[in-house]
């Protein structure tokens, strides 16, 4: 699914109620890092979190700064690749690649794109606006995906 209707994305996700549902970069340092503390902060205990990218960096501590301003854990987060994820119980893959090419999922499974910016790309003082820009996003469809209303 395409990032048109994100909308429509979301509830199709919250509907069919993933037991582990993965998000996948390139780097796995900005975007789906923040994905992923959202993700934890907001989903019931029984569904599985994961992040990872297909050429792994470091994760961005301007990600780290962002969570820890709206009282998210990001202490568990790291970069990683899929070799790292139990893709056999992966039941939703969402990409948030924007201009890059996104990685590949190896198997068929329910997979949405949501092509957000990259907020390490932006230079200067704008930046950590930027990383509080896809992180307002990103909760924002997170919220539907684990119906959760706002705080």
């Amino acid at each position: 699914m395409e990032d048109g209707n994100w909308q429509a994305q979301a509830f199709a996700l919250a509907a069919l109620a993933p037991k582990h549902v993965l998000f996948l970069c390139v780097q796995n340092s900005a975007r789906s890092q923040i994905a992923e503390g959202l993700a934890r902060h907001l989903a019931a205990g029984n569904i599985r979190i994961s992040s990872a990218g297909s050429k792994p960096a470091v994760v961005r501590p301007e990600a780290i700064e962002v969570l820890n301003e709206m009282g998210v854990d990001s202490g568990m987060l790291r970069a990683k690749g899929l070799d790292a994820v139990d893709m056999d119980s992966v039941e939703a893959v969402i990409t948030l690649c924007a201009d890059e090419i996104c990685p590949f999922f190896p198997r068929p499974v329910t997979q949405v794109h949501w092509a957000l910016p990259d907020p390490a790309s932006v230079e200067g003082a704008g930046r950590l606006d930027a990383f509080r820009a896809v992180r307002d996003e990103l909760m924002t469809r997170l919220r539907i995906v684990f119906g959760v209303g706002k705080e």
